[in-house]
């Protein structure tokens, strides 16, 4: 028990610092509330770190008597753990893991509360189931990517899309339907909030077949400030990677320029000229997209991210050149979903040529054509 009278203005900026939570890592409990009775009260204790008393745990001849009223070395804190420090597990909570507590608890309640109106994202998520597999996306882990570049702007996401669609994608009005679908929900959910809104930026989640995600990018065009996010699976998460490897983007011209012009994109896999043939003829003119050893996690950080979108930029360019605006370009994809947001994106429907997506429908065994974009 604490013997030591600690000074009003001390508490009140302990209790700032803490923003009225307990600061035991993973409690992060109310102090201010009864969940039970709903009552509003203060439920908190202050406990030391190194102990005010010579029997108190924690006890340093040389520390304790200069900090018995010293913030740094206060800690807010529930009943529950003011027991467990001081009494139950006193041998488990060195100074050093308390302190370790409480700088995270503390920089974390610096870092959230100092939003401001042009840090703060609307989340937007959109799924769609991909073959047979249905989508999670979670709030949270969202809103972990985000932070601290951005902050969410309210506590949930702007959904678009449907994750539990009874059709699939072999289904002959599967993609007519889902192109609607996308559409409609984004002129409902984030149309509206083009120039109305006091927060601008969007922050994207997406998990869809990829002709769903570049019908989303074409829709959220450069006119929309969005940052794009990138399902990681080495390590499982949204968050962009801390990677300093290199990933170049390779443009591969076809052999000829008089045949059926077609944009393959090989980055999360590789794909063989048959597999096209097998769908169009032998009498196409095949462009390439690719990286060095395609693979399913290529895009790790926005760097490279940003890299991909100057390629296809470069690419649609080229092509226009070579095969003229009108004549219609066959994508083929194998490429992560980020990717295929930002194509979407850097296509510009008044200046590029149109074009045809197409997606591996496993059921057919092959590709098969999905959206037109033109």
């Amino acid at each position: 028990m604490s013997k030591t009278k600690i000074p009003e203005s001390v508490k009140f900026r302990l209790w700032g610092k803490a923003a009225g939570r307990c600061e035991y890592d993973g409690c992060n409990k109310q102090l201010f509330f009864d969940k039970l009775t709903k009552t509003e009260f203060n439920t908190s204790y202050i406990a030391h770190i190194y102990a005010d008393s010579e029997n108190g745990p924690r006890y340093s001849s040389e520390y304790s008597p200069k900090l018995n009223k010293d913030i740094s070395n206060l800690m807010l804190m529930c009943d529950e753990h003011h027991r467990l420090i001081d009494k139950e597990q006193v041998e488990l909570h060195t100074v050093e893991r308390l302190m370790g507590m409480k700088l995270a608890h503390e920089t974390r309640v610096e870092m959230l509360t100092s939003i401001v109106p042009d840090k703060q994202s609307h989340i937007v998520f959109f799924g769609a189931n991909i073959g047979q597999h249905k989508v999670p996306l979670n709030y949270k882990e969202a809103s972990n990517a985000m932070i601290p570049h951005k902050y969410p702007s309210q506590l949930t996401a702007i959904e678009l899309g449907l994750l539990n669609s009874v059709s699939a994608d072999h289904d002959d009005n599967y993609w007519i339907l889902q192109d609607e679908q996308v559409k409609e929900a984004f002129r409902q959910n984030i149309s509206s909030l083009k120039g109305k809104h006091e927060i601008q930026h969007f922050s994207l989640f997406a998990l869809a077949p990829i002709p769903l995600l570049v019908r989303l990018g074409t829709l959220f065009s450069d006119l929309y400030e969005v940052e794009v996010f990138q399902r990681h699976r080495e390590p499982s998460s949204w968050n962009w990677q801390n990677d300093n490897s290199d990933c170049e983007f390779i443009i591969t011209p076809p052999s000829k320029y008089d045949g059926i012009p077609v944009l393959k994109i090989s980055l999360s896999g590789n794909i063989t000229n048959d597999r096209i043939e097998q769908v169009l003829s032998d009498n196409c003119s095949i462009w390439e997209l690719t990286i060095k050893n395609p693979h399913n996690d290529c895009l790790r950080t926005k760097e490279i991210l940003s890299s991909f979108r100057r390629s296809a930029r470069q690419i649609f360019n080229i092509i226009k050149q070579k095969h003229g605006q009108n004549e219609c370009l066959h994508v083929f994809p194998a490429m992560p979903i980020s990717a295929a947001l930002e194509l979407g994106r850097v296509w510009m429907p008044k200046a590029d040529v149109p074009f045809k997506m197409y997606d591996q429908c496993r059921v057919k065994n092959q590709f098969i054509p999905t959206l037109n974009f033109n």
